[in-house]
């Protein structure tokens, strides 16, 4: 298949598009860059330029494609050509303000692209890969792949309006897929999560978790979830959800206490009230207790995933480097 990749050079992507080629695909992926295009061009893949909001770019993408993997999305707050590129007043606003209105910006700059691409493939019965975060589903039990996303959670305010627009366009002929990422993804050149601890801890002098550490981040390396996206591609059926997770729950204080040896800092604890000095906008996320199933999915798609766990991955000084 001809298949067009949104986010198609970044960590996630990058490993997807040298999947789907082993596999004997054809990959199309979107690049705003000469160093994008060149990646691309370095794997076999065809570059397709354009911008993420750029939606006529998404439009003739997914036109020219016989099923689409939508990857991108726009993260950091500290862009300052983000505001204008999201249309965003940040003028007057401050903290958890000015943090909710980028958030709310670039949520709503990805449902406008999974709107297009839903509305290029509607009628014709091609893949349609749709990523979100399990972060967008309830905290605490352990969640499977039949759960709803929840609003009120961490990551709910993306994954609601995306699951929904999934189930919409499945209802007009798309083939579409849900693959719902844990909130470490991990592996060589890791971008995620995991170093922004790392860059914070060193920061703030010491590596935090929030009261007894208990709760539980569920993680997959990045190779394992690529495999995950191809069997999806070619073996998923309409409407599914797929859980893109290897390790049903990690404590959070596990991977405190790596980076806190790794950086030869001081691991402690942080109340509720004084994660959110700590950590800002990520608090929310650091204090969730995401722990989730992926039997389901294994057992739909075959799916086994066999790299290294979260610990022995990031207990390594590739994710230290100065």
């Amino acid at each position: 298949m001809r298949i067009f990749v949104t986010g198609a050079t970044g960590f996630i992507g990058s490993a997807v598009v040298k999947e789907m080629l082993g596999a004997g695909h054809k990959v199309i992926g979107l690049t705003r860059s000469q160093e994008g295009a060149k990646q691309l061009t370095a794997a076999d893949a065809t570059p397709h330029w354009g911008r993420f909001e750029d939606l006529e770019s998404l439009r003739s993408g997914a036109a020219s494609a016989d099923a689409v993997i939508h990857l991108a999305f726009i993260h950091g707050f500290s862009d300052a050509k983000l505001s204008t590129r999201l249309g965003v007043i940040a003028r007057g606003l401050t903290g958890r303000s000015l943090v909710s209105s980028f958030m709310a910006a670039m949520m709503g700059t990805d449902l406008a692209a999974i709107e297009t691409l839903g509305s290029t493939l509607a009628g014709s019965d091609r893949p349609f890969i749709i990523t979100v975060g399990t972060m967008g589903l309830r905290p605490g039990a352990i969640a499977s792949e039949n759960d709803a996303a929840d609003p009120a959670s961490p990551g709910g305010g993306r994954s609601v309006p995306s699951e929904k627009a999934a189930a919409a366009f499945a209802a007009k002929g798309v083939r579409t897929s849900v693959v719902r990422l844990p909130p470490s993804v991990h592996g060589d050149g890791d971008a995620g999560f995991i170093p922004r601890l790392i860059t914070l801890a060193k920061k703030k002098r010491a590596s935090a978790y929030v009261a007894d550490g208990t709760n539980r981040w569920s993680a997959v390396h990045r190779l394992d979830v690529a495999r995950l996206y191809r069997l999806a591609l070619e073996n998923g059926t309409t409407g599914s959800t797929l859980h893109g997770v290897a390790e049903i729950g990690v404590p959070f204080r596990e991977i405190a206490e790596v980076i806190g040896r790794r950086l030869k800092l001081p691991v402690v604890s942080k109340s509720p009230k004084d994660a959110a000095a700590h950590f800002s906008w990520f608090a929310p996320f650091v204090a969730a207790d995401n722990p989730v199933s992926n039997l389901a999915t294994q057992k739909t798609l075959g799916w086994h995933p066999a790299r290294s766990a979260l610990i022995p991955d990031i207990d390594r000084s590739g994710y230290f480097k100065t």
